[in-house]
C-alpha cells in the first residue's frame, strides 16, 4: 500500500503561483510513477502531469510551459509548481501513484490516490 497526502492548495489571483506537494508513505517511493490530476466542478478528472521513476516528466497541453514537476525521493515527495495560473486552473488537484516505467495519463492506470487539495484562481 501507498498512502498519498496532497498539500499546498489555496486561493491565488490570476497570474500567481502555487506549489503543490504530494507526500507518500508506505512502499518504496522511488519505484513509483507519480501523476497529478485535477477535477473541476461538473467535469471529469483530467491528467495534468506525471513524473516517472527516471524523473522523466510529461504534461498536458493545457499546462505545458506553466507547470513543472519534480520529485525528492529522500523525502518521498513530489512537487507540482504551477505558474501563470488562470481561473481555468481552478480545480481539486489529486496526486496518484503506480509502479512502472512508462507514461500513464489515464486515471484507470493508477492504483493509489490522495484525497485532493483545492486550488482556486480568482480573476
Amino acid at each position: 500500500q501507498v498512502q498519498l497526502v496532497e498539500s499546498g492548495g489555496g486561493l491565488v489571483q490570476a497570474g500567481g503561483s502555487l506549489r503543490l506537494s504530494c507526500a507518500a508513505s508506505g512502499r518504496t517511493f522511488s519505484n513509483y510513477a507519480i501523476g497529478w490530476f485535477r477535477q473541476a466542478p461538473g467535469k471529469e478528472r483530467e491528467f495534468v502531469a506525471q513524473i516517472s521513476v527516471s524523473t522523466r516528466s510529461v504534461f498536458a497541453d493545457s499546462v505545458k510551459g506553466r507547470f513543472t514537476i519534480s520529485r525528492d525521493n529522500a523525502l518521498n515527495t513530489v512537487y507540482l509548481q504551477m505558474n501563470s495560473l488562470t481561473p481555468e486552473d481552478t480545480a481539486v488537484y489529486y496526486c496518484a501513484a503506480r509502479s512502472g516505467i512508462f507514461v500513464y495519463s489515464q486515471t484507470s492506470q493508477y492504483d493509489y490516490w490522495g484525497q485532493g487539495t483545492q486550488v482556486t484562481v480568482s480573476s
